[in-house]
C-alpha cells in the first residue's frame, strides 16, 4: 500500500521531502510531479526499482530511461557532452526537456540502451522535484508516468494512488502539473535532432 503525501508546489515541506528521500533510499519507487507531467522515480542504482518501473510502464531495456538532475553540475559525471551541447542544455534548463546523450561509465548498465549506451538527462523546473533532488544529493532515475495503451501521462495524484497503490511506495500530490510528456532532443551528433515535441518549446532545436 503506497503512502500519500500532499506537498505544497511552491514551498515544499522539508519534513515530507526528507521522508520521501528516506523512502527512495530504502529502495522505494515513487510517483512525483515534474514540469511536464507526473513521473516515476527511484534511485539510479536500484535494480528492483528499475524493474518495477519497467513493469508498470511495460517497457523493455531498449526504452531510454532518464536521469533527473539537480542542476548541470551532475552532467559531465553521467554524460559525455561537448561545449556546443552544454550551451544548448544550459540555455534551455531547467525546463520540460529530455536530452539524449552518450552515457559515461558512471551510469549503471541496466539503465542504458543495450546497443547505443545512451541516457536521457533532465534538469527539472518543478519545486518539489528540485527539493527532492537537493535532499537526495544525487540524480534520480525517472520516466514519465504513462500507462500501457494510454496516450497521455497520468495527472491526477489520487487516481495514481488508486491505480498503482500496490505497485508504488509513495505518491506525492504536488497539484496539477500537466498532461504532456517532455520534449526530447538528441545531442548525439553535431546537429541537434528533435525526437519528440512535448511540453518544451521545440524552436531552439529546429
Amino acid at each position: 500500500m503506497s503512502q500519500f503525501f500532499v506537498i505544497h508546489p511552491d514551498n515544499p515541506q522539508q519534513r515530507l521531502i526528507s521522508h520521501a528521500v528516506d523512502i527512495l533510499k530504502s529502495g522505494g519507487v515513487i510517483a512525483y510531479p515534474t514540469d511536464s507531467a507526473y513521473a516515476l522515480g527511484c534511485l539510479m542504482g536500484d535494480k528492483n526499482g528499475v524493474d518495477t518501473i519497467r513493469r508498470i510502464r511495460q517497457i523493455d531495456d531498449k526504452h531510454n530511461l532518464t536521469l533527473v538532475c539537480r542542476d548541470l553540475t551532475d552532467l559531465s559525471t553521467f554524460a559525455k557532452v561537448d561545449n556546443v551541447a552544454f550551451r544548448l542544455i544550459k540555455n534551455n534548463t531547467p525546463g520540460p526537456y529530455t536530452f539524449i546523450l552518450q552515457a559515461t561509465r558512471e551510469v549503471p548498465r541496466r539503465m542504458l540502451h543495450p546497443k547505443r549506451r545512451t541516457i536521457g538527462i533532465r534538469v527539472l523546473g518543478n519545486n518539489i522535484a528540485s527539493a527532492l533532488l537537493e535532499a537526495l544529493g544525487e540524480p534520480m532515475l525517472s520516466t514519465t508516468l504513462i500507462l500501457p495503451n494510454q496516450e497521455k501521462p497520468m495527472g491526477d495524484p489520487e487516481e495514481i494512488r488508486d491505480v498503482l497503490e500496490h505497485d508504488l511506495d509513495l505518491v506525492i500530490d504536488g497539484g496539477f502539473c500537466g498532461y504532456e510528456e517532455s520534449t526530447i532532443v538528441s545531442l548525439l551528433d553535431d546537429v541537434p535532432e528533435l525526437i519528440r515535441e512535448g511540453a518544451g518549446d521545440p524552436a531552439p532545436f529546429k
